[in-house]
């Protein structure tokens, strides 16, 4: 059986570090896939770039403020393809303004996070994520879904 992958979309290396470390001090051993932009993001999830198939996700945590293409971009194209539309997707950004959380729920987020500031709190939000929407969420599976309009 394929182990679970989570897309990290991330732009700063001290986040994805701190992602990283926190979910393995969790013990949540899956494979981490690091994007550090929204385009090698959408790469990755659709097989762009070079790539022969898509990363396939089990959840992504995805950061707005990204170069390239931001993360409200990713996020609505990943809903809008049928293969994809079912990922779970929580936003894990910095930015607490109202907007940003109403634009990324009106487009299909899962959960939104504000990163905590606080390195302990940090630690404990992005352990909890990953049991969450790796071990108690039951998502549909892509294979089932095909098709689904």
């Amino acid at each position: 059986m394929e182990q679970k992958k989570i897309l990290l979309v991330e732009d700063n290396p001290d986040h994805e570090m701190l992602t990283v470390r926190a979910l393995k001090k969790a013990h949540v051993l899956n494979q981490i896939i690091v994007a550090h932009d929204g385009a090698e993001a959408l790469d990755l999830l659709f097989g762009g770039a070079g790539k022969t198939a898509p990363a396939n996700p089990e959840m992504v945590l995805l950061d707005l403020k990204l170069p390239k293409v931001d993360g409200l971009e990713v996020l609505e194209k990943l809903r809008a393809n049928p293969l994809t539309r079912f990922i779970p997707v929580v936003v894990l950004t910095s930015s607490d303004e109202e907007n940003d959380v109403v634009a990324s729920y009106r487009l299909g987020a899962n959960s939104y996070v504000c990163k905590p500031v606080d390195f302990s709190e940090f630690m404990d939000a992005t352990r909890q994520l990953g049991l969450y929407w790796l071990v108690l969420n039951e998502a549909p599976c892509a294979r089932r879904i095909k098709g689904v309009e």
